[in-house]
């Protein structure tokens, strides 16, 4: 395989440039990053309807990744059960070093290829169930050994890959590979790499949520009442939908019935 996320930067004595060329060389690059997911999104579909279909059924999504690509998995999972009113457990991360260490960051853990198959093994990990391996090198030990014992076990597999040809992508049903070419910085992959990667966790969470009938138009008509702001645009979701025209009257609606979604309902909306 061609290891393109380690090839050298396209810029040279970067210590010598200005604040304004650093800036606007890292621009120039980023703007690579969406026409590359372009290019993929085939892929990605075929990814986002397998774990719409899976999670529909009532199995559950892991992604299972170390490092930058690892933690940004984590940053997307913990917003879902807020943001669209699941279930916590439905969306799950399997990080390398475990979440419980996050900002450790122990990068060590990524060679261990025994401890990412032992940590699904704990949630009960079935045929119901999808993994998505993420890794921008596409070799990482910790991926690559859990995915195959995935495929072993009948699980269904697909991953988000940075180069072609990879270990990883040949060990899952559904790769998705985003080929953004070398980094700004020599072999730094949290910068256009981690990029796509959020990117695509954004596309693959929204997405299926949306599939998962938990948008209603446009709104987050099943976001949890947890705090004051959420709360506020909760209240003016449902005024808008159900044409309420009073503010406290359509919050006591709200905080009865708990979401937008339920109060919709109750009101025959």
């Amino acid at each position: 395989m061609i290891r393109i996320t380690e090839q050298p930067s396209l810029y040279r004595h970067l210590e010598k440039m200005t604040v304004e060329a650093l800036t606007a060389h890292i621009n120039n690059e980023d703007k690579k990053v969406a026409p590359a997911i372009e290019k993929a999104l085939p892929q990605l579909n075929r990814l986002i309807t397998a774990i719409a279909e899976k999670l529909e059924a009532g199995g559950r999504m892991f992604y299972l990744g170390a490092g930058s690509g690892g933690r940004l998995s984590v940053l997307d999972a913990i917003e879902l059960p807020t943001t669209y009113g699941i279930p916590k457990g439905m969306v799950n991360v399997i990080l390398a070093g475990g979440v419980e260490h996050l900002i450790e960051a122990p990068e060590e853990k990524e060679d261990d290829t025994e401890a990412g198959w032992d940590a699904l093994k704990a949630y009960a990990i079935s045929d119901k169930d999808i993994v998505v391996g993420i890794s921008a090198s596409g070799t990482t030990p910790f991926v690559l050994a859990a995915l195959k014992q995935c495929r072993s076990a009948g699980v269904t597999t697909g991953c988000i890959v940075s180069n072609p040809g990879s270990p990883i992508a040949a060990a899952s049903e559904l790769p998705v590979e985003v080929i953004t070419g070398p980094e700004f910085v020599t072999g730094s992959t949290r910068m256009k790499c981690g990029t796509a990667q959020k990117m695509i966790f954004d596309m693959i969470s929204t997405t299926t949520m949306i599939r998962l009938g938990r948008v209603e138009d446009n709104s987050m008509v099943n976001v949890l009442l947890i705090n004051d702001k959420i709360t506020d645009r909760a209240v003016k979701i449902l005024m808008e939908k159900a044409g309420l025209k009073d503010y406290d009257n359509a919050k006591a609606i709200l905080l009865q019935h708990g979401s937008v979604k339920k109060a919709m309902d109750a009101l025959g909306g």
